[in-house]
């Protein structure tokens, strides 16, 4: 599992609103290329968002759906990337201050990546979060 913990001096409500917006997904997400679609009620319990990894023949379409939904605090998701399978992301936001800390929780859930599950693998998820976090810091700011 790779828990990435990082302080913004932005706002709950900014950050939430950003998290609403799933065509923002592919800015901060590292990996995704692009948005193909997004549900009308993301992020409502069950709403997906479609989204491409990669480019050209190494392209994949896969999509990610919300399993669990707390509007403002927290939203579990499921991100399906097969052949790797399925992976479980959590992100909660807290208020500190004049700021909010977000915790971003990633571990693969089935398929290859799960059978494949190590510390290296939760090492190199979880210098990737680094960046999104730091990605996502800079959208909720704009």
């Amino acid at each position: 599992m790779a828990r990435n913990l990082r302080r913004m001096p932005v706002s709950r409500d900014e950050l939430w609103s950003t998290l609403c917006d799933g065509g923002a997904y592919a800015h901060w997400v590292v990996g995704t290329s692009a948005i193909r679609d997004v549900d009308q009620d993301w992020p409502g319990l069950g709403s997906r968002l479609h989204y491409s990894v990669g480019r050209g023949p190494l392209r994949h379409d896969g999509h990610t759906e919300v399993l669990c939904v707390d509007p403002g605090r927290c939203l579990e998701l499921e991100a399906h990337a097969w052949p790797a399978g399925t992976a479980r992301i959590e992100i909660t936001l807290r208020d500190d201050g004049d700021g909010t800390v977000v915790e971003l929780v990633e571990h693969p859930a089935r398929g290859a990546g799960a059978l494949l599950h190590n510390p290296l693998g939760d090492a190199l998820l979880k210098l990737r979060n680094v960046e999104a976090l730091r990605r996502l810091e800079r959208l909720a700011q704009r």
